[in-house]
């Protein structure tokens, strides 16, 4: 079974995230949750239930030293929702999150990375973020925003978060991985 650690930050769409992944286990997916901290306490009356439906604990914050991974090794990494935050700080390499630091070492490890910006139009007009996007494409990552991924929406609308999309990327980056593998 595919491994994909799905990783989300505080964003509106990760309240259903438990759809998504069983969407992702429909496609074959065995997945394994990780949340930013904040995520992790806006999700934290439903860890319990999360943790059944993956088979794994749910995990915000880094495994102390010399500890045994409560996970299997990732396949494939799918991160969205990504703040403004999330994004920005993986592409500078800040690591203060357990979530951006394994992403930000998954691009070491050769690990396909999919990640799904979830931002305001205010916030899209920042030019950090265009410089991250960029960044991350850079280093291999495929980042579905704009034209070809999430479209940012007026602060404090909400849109559909096209999860779909980000399945259907997360299945190919898979699907290439292995053919080389």
């Amino acid at each position: 079974m595919t491994v994909l650690y799905l990783f989300g930050s505080a964003a509106p769409p990760v309240l259903g995230i438990g759809a998504v992944i069983e969407d992702a286990q429909r496609c074959g997916f065995d997945v394994c949750l990780g949340l930013t901290p904040t995520a992790a306490r806006w999700l934290e009356p439903q860890v319990a239930e999360l943790e059944r439906l993956t088979g794994h604990p749910v995990r915000s914050e880094y495994k102390t030293p010399g500890t045994a991974d409560a996970w299997p090794k990732a396949d494939v990494v799918l991160f969205a929702p990504a703040t403004f935050n999330s994004i920005n700080s993986w592409a500078l390499g800040i690591t203060g999150s357990f979530v951006v630091g394994v992403c930000a070492e998954g691009i070491g490890k050769g690990i396909p990375m999919v990640t799904m910006p979830c931002v305001n139009a205010a916030y899209a007009q920042h030019r950090a973020l265009a410089r991250s996007v960029a960044e991350l494409r850079g280093m291999g990552v495929s980042v579905l925003y704009g034209d070809d991924g999430f479209q940012p929406n007026q602060p404090g609308e909400s849109r559909e978060f096209p999860w779909r999309l980000a399945l259907d990327e997360v299945e190919r980056a898979a699907g290439a991985r292995d053919q080389y593998t």
